[in-house]
């Protein structure tokens, strides 16, 4: 089998993983295909601001299309609300933590008026609003260790960042505060990876056996109440879904860039219904958006 991933060490990392759990199942090695994307090259730029469909994974399924790889490892949160319709996700391995975490010297509590925060994020950017603590908000970009490396080498005094990444590169060192899910939401599929095949893969019946079901369905549900919605990272919506006490919950909020808050909205029920309850959401985000 050949995987194609991209090439940053977060990316690495993950599509390593993968390819261990993998090997165990086949006892076969595994080759890596690595693949630039749009969204790798593009540095300068807010993402918010450009066309996001598919910027981290269109290289990825046009190699997976043209049967140069047989399957792409991607974070679930990248990819675009419609797949192509030859391909599909074929599992999601057990998710990693979802939540936000800061990177500072200081504390949350710590950060004064007019501190300077990094974010690329149109969310992140209108929770840091939200919060009302006059922050100076500038742009960030780069890879996990450059952001990193920012938040606590340069003039700005802070950056929010996805706590699974620091997870998987052994970089939780640097978290200064974990924020709760319903404090600063995470976007849908946070933490948690997509394996995506052709339709067609001789070799889905074995990757299939990396799914993890409960993973699956909260991602799944996360991601529906974008689809239903039609929209992307271009708007500020926070979501998240756990199965708590065998019942399956889903949280989302959707916010103006400013911070101010348009709708929040939990549903509950079984877990075979994760995809219409975050549907029943979206749906009543759409006066808002």
């Amino acid at each position: 089998m050949i995987v194609g991933t991209r090439g940053s060490k977060l990316a690495l990392a993950q599509t390593t993983q993968v390819c261990r759990d993998l090997s165990r199942i086949t006892g076969e090695k595994i080759d890596v295909e690595v693949i630039k994307t749009k969204g790798d090259k593009i540095t300068t730029s807010q993402l918010y601001n450009m066309d996001s469909k598919g910027l981290f994974t269109k290289e990825l399924d046009i190699a997976l299309l043209e049967e140069e790889v047989d399957f792409t490892v991607h974070s679930f949160k990248d990819l675009p609300t419609e797949l192509d319709e030859d391909l599909r996700i074929v599992a999601v391995p057990k998710r990693e933590s979802p939540h936000e975490v800061l990177i500072s010297h200081k504390n949350w509590d710590e950060l004064e008026p007019g501190s300077k925060m990094g974010t690329s994020s149109l969310r992140r950017e209108a929770f840091l609003n939200h919060y009302e603590k006059d922050f100076e908000l500038k742009p960030i970009r780069g890879n996990i260790e450059t952001r990193i490396d920012k938040a606590l080498n340069s003039d700005l005094d802070g950056t929010i960042m996805a706590e699974a990444g620091l997870k998987r590169l052994n970089l939780t060192e640097y978290i200064k505060d974990v924020f709760p899910l319903d404090y600063i939401t995470p976007p849908a599929g946070q933490g948690a990876l997509a394996i995506i095949t052709r339709k067609d893969c001789e070799f889905n019946r074995t990757i299939e056996k990396l799914n993890d079901y409960v993973s699956m369905q909260e991602v799944l549900a996360e991601k529906s109440v974008l689809e239903e919605l039609g929209v992307g990272c271009q708007w500020p919506i926070g979501a998240i879904a756990r199965v708590r006490d065998k019942e399956f919950n889903i949280y989302s909020i959707l916010l103006t860039k400013e911070g101010e808050i348009l709708k929040k909205q939990t549903e509950k029920g079984s877990i075979k219904n994760a995809l219409e309850l975050g549907r029943r959401i979206g749906k009543t985000f759409e006066d808002y958006v």
